[in-house]
């Protein structure tokens, strides 16, 4: 279980006025708020009851989504983009270059919990593949050098590391 508490998660909920329309963004914020990137399946169920929709329908939303998940992960979630543009342009020696980096395999965590390695579908990022998002960022990762400094800055918190790595929005 993750160390979020039941008083912050209704404050999520209410802060998104308890509307069924606003399940993503309500599970996206509670998984964000629970410092493992997951919803705990305790609060899958509470989201369910304030928003007045069957837990089969909470569940539907966090495994349809790659984005959300009811598994604990890292502090930060690289995603790897499989789409066509994205693996002839060099996504595969991208996957293999932050595996090394991280010590991880796809799906993988590092032992110190700061980052889960994941592939995902089409990250709307062609013009820069191949794309490379962690949670809202995307990143340019060109060698295994930069996909080093990317690791390093991850498991370092530091921001600053990993800014020259950042695409323009």
């Amino acid at each position: 279980m993750s160390g979020l508490e039941e008083k912050a998660v209704r404050g999520i909920l209410d802060g998104h006025h308890n509307d069924p329309q606003q399940i993503i963004a309500a599970l996206l914020d509670i998984q964000e708020a629970s410092g493992t990137s997951h919803v705990d399946r305790r609060w899958a169920a509470m989201t369910a009851r304030a928003l007045h929709v069957p837990e089969s329908r909470v569940h539907e939303v966090l495994t349809f989504y790659s984005m959300l998940s009811e598994e604990p992960r890292g502090r930060h979630v690289a995603e790897v983009c499989q789409s066509a543009p994205c693996l002839y342009s060099g996504g595969r020696e991208l996957m293999g270059w932050l595996k090394d980096a991280l010590g991880v395999e796809e799906g993988g965590t590092t032992a110190d919990g700061a980052v889960t390695l994941e592939v995902s579908g089409c990250c709307g990022r062609c013009s820069g593949s191949p794309a490379l998002m962690v949670g809202e960022e995307a990143y340019t990762v060109a060698s295994p050098e930069d996909a080093r400094i990317l690791a390093e800055s991850f498991r370092e918190n530091s921001p600053e590391k990993r800014r020259s790595l950042q695409c323009e929005k």
